[in-house]
Parts: structure tokens; C-alpha cells; sequence
């Protein structure tokens, strides 16, 4: 979030609310929900979130399958009723030609 040009902190009163927030990138595609979260305790602050990918969404096709995908805090754009995360964007999929 930015104010004037400076890079404002995204602050979070309870972490314990952040679990099963669904995620959205800033495209508006959804990821998913929180399942966890990963703490820096010597600095007070969040280091990730871990997004638990729903079957047959952008990340999970993204994903390939996997649970889920660590997203570093710093992607993360906003917090409020839901979870806004910058987009991410995977590899070009391959074209499939018919011959």
C-alpha cells in the first residue's frame, strides 16, 4: 500500500483472522485460502503465507497439483476481507498442434 510515493506496511491485528482468508491476485483471479501462516519471531513481522490452492483455479492450475505455494509477504498487496496478493504469472503454456 502506498501513500505518497512511500511504501506503507500492511498491518494485521490478529493473525489467528488471516487463517481461511480466501486469495485473490490483483487481476482478480482466486488462488485459494490461507492455511498457515510463517512467522519471523526475532523481527515481529510475517515472513509468508502459505495459500492452499483450490482444484481448478488460476493457481492451481499454476500449481500443477500441489497443495499449496509459500507466497512472501511483501506480495502481499492487501488484507481486509480477503487476501490480495500481486499476480502471479507462471510459464507460457505450451501450444498443442494438431496434425
Amino acid at each position: 500500500m502506498e501513500r505518497g510515493g512511500i511504501k506503507m506496511p500492511i498491518t494485521v491485528k490478529d493473525i489467528h483472522d488471516m487463517f481461511g482468508k480466501d486469495v485473490f491476485t490483483s487481476k482478480g483471479f482466486y488462488c485459494g485460502k490461507v492455511s498457515d501462516i510463517e512467522l519471523d519471531l526475532s523481527r515481529f513481522k510475517i515472513r509468508s503465507l502459505v495459500i492452499e490452492a483450490a482444484k481448478d483455479t488460476f493457481l492451481g492450475k499454476l500449481v500443477k497439483g500441489k497443495k499449496g505455494i509459500i507466497i512472501p509477504y511483501p506480495m502481499v498487496i492487501a488484507i481486509g476481507d480477503i487476501v490480495i496478493i500481486k499476480h502471479i504469472s507462471g510459464p507460457p503454456e505450451e501450444e498443442v498442434t494438431e496434425e
